[in-house]
């Protein structure tokens, strides 16, 4: 396809500038008819050696097939002449089609190669939806050698990608379990009063030991003090029940409250499995809820990748009883049940039933996640009367929220309350003060 170059706009817009001043200086006329037909000839001449030429590049788009939701990645487009070819140099714009719903930056992208060599100009991309997407060919627009049209042109092939959730944190996280720096990231491990569980290793006394803790039989073989030493206990099952119903579709910044759990979930799944605890999921408010049995294999953050990476929340009303009778079948050895969900007052007639029976046998963490905006308005001035509506709707719904939670924790639910942005590292420090303190 042939379009109109800027430069040629700009000559026709001067050579019609040559005929307004022919219409007073009759001498111009000759110029403006000769301006004329050199423009025509020049114009036809250019479009011909482009058709002629053609494309003569190779288009290459190259990028990672799995992404992380939310991160932005840089798209290379490579490109280089076909063997052979011994034109001038090339320029021209190229636009690449990305799936619809992601955050493009540099697009479309200027270059220009020359004869021999090759080009990769560089645009960014961020995809905020999870699951399988797909890339278009790439559109090229090429000048031509006077520069007076641009030829467009399809390159490159279709491409297919992957979204899964972001496990950028969880390698973070793991180097700085790897340099012993937890608390960069608001992770806190506090020491635990008393002793674990498992044994874990026999060693020299310390002053800080209690003597209840002296091995004495290795004590008078090795004859110096010796203690045992315990660890937290292993072999645990975290369960986490996520919730796919309508209210996780809500957004406070570029992802949903849905993304955030899983963010959150990859995270303590990471932290669980280095500690020696199985893992597993199921979903409720969807019309086929998923369940992954807990393991503990190597594989098992990459399996869990694998079978959240296309989860979409629903439209459904979050059915907290069908959830627990998920739970209460499947699973049949006790485990750290964590729900996460946006939790309403009007949930109560089929929540607490759901912890009720959940907790026949398993110990049940129920974390909800609290909308930024309504912290932002408390924190408001109230300059006029509709301001102060706002701001008592407000503080009535977040007094409802507390007493919800307050019959949870009777109930015998443990209880986290936090903003989506909050709520992995929040829910790690929740993990680990309950597996500190002997509850799992």
């Amino acid at each position: 396809m042939l379009l109109p170059h800027r430069n040629l706009l700009r000559a026709s817009v001067l050579w019609g500038g040559v005929a307004v001043a022919a219409i007073w200086i009759p001498a111009v006329l000759v110029v403006w008819e000769a301006a004329g037909a050199l423009l025509l000839v020049v114009a036809l001449a250019d479009a011909w050696m482009a058709v002629r030429r053609g494309n003569p590049l190779q288009v290459e788009r190259r990028m990672g097939q799995v992404w992380p939701v939310g991160v932005e990645q840089k798209i290379h487009v490579h490109m280089k002449p076909v063997d052979g070819w011994k034109g001038r140099r090339l320029t021209g714009e190229v636009f690449d089609h990305h799936p619809d719903t992601f955050v493009a930056s540099g697009l479309p992208l200027s270059f220009t190669v020359a004869s021999g060599e090759w080009g990769e100009p560089v645009y960014r991309l961020t995809a905020n939806e999870r699951g399988d997407h797909a890339f278009g060919v790439v559109h090229l627009r090429l000048e031509s050698p006077f520069r007076l049209w641009r030829t467009q042109y399809v390159a490159g092939e279709a491409a297919k990608i992957r979204v899964f959730p972001n496990f950028a944190r969880v390698a973070h996280y793991a180097l700085l379990a790897t340099d012993n720096r937890l608390a960069q990231m608001g992770v806190l491990r506090r020491r635990r009063r008393g002793e674990g569980s498992d044994f874990h290793q026999l060693r020299e006394y310390r002053r800080d030991d209690s003597p209840r803790s002296v091995d004495w039989k290795a004590t008078a073989r090795l004859r110096k003090p010796i203690v045992r030493e315990y660890q937290d206990e292993r072999d645990q099952q975290i369960v986490f029940l996520l919730d796919c119903g309508q209210r996780m579709l809500t957004r406070d910044d570029a992802l949903s409250h849905f993304d955030h759990t899983l963010n959150a979930m990859l995270l303590l799944s990471h932290v669980a499995l280095r500690q020696g605890d199985a893992v597993g999921f199921g979903t409720f408010a969807q019309d086929q809820p998923r369940f992954f049995l807990p393991r503990k294999s190597a594989t098992t953050l990459q399996m869990l990748l694998d079978a959240t990476y296309d989860l979409q929340p629903s439209t459904h009303t979050s059915d907290y009883l069908a959830a627990s009778d998920l739970m209460c079948h499947r699973l049949r050895k006790r485990s750290l049940v964590i729900m996460l969900t946006n939790l309403r007052d009007e949930d109560d007639s089929t929540l607490l039933p759901a912890l009720t029976q959940l907790r026949r046998q398993h110990l049940v963490l129920v974390a909800s996640l609290r909308e930024t905006g309504l912290d932002k308005l408390k924190g408001t001035p109230v300059d006029d009367f509709d301001e102060a509506l706002g701001y008592a709707a407000a503080i009535e719904y977040l007094q409802a929220r507390q007493r919800q939670l307050a019959r949870l924790r009777l109930q015998g639910a443990y209880v986290l309350d936090t903003s989506p942005m909050q709520l992995p590292v929040a829910l790690v420090n929740r993990y680990w003060e309950l597996k500190r303190g002997g509850v799992i």
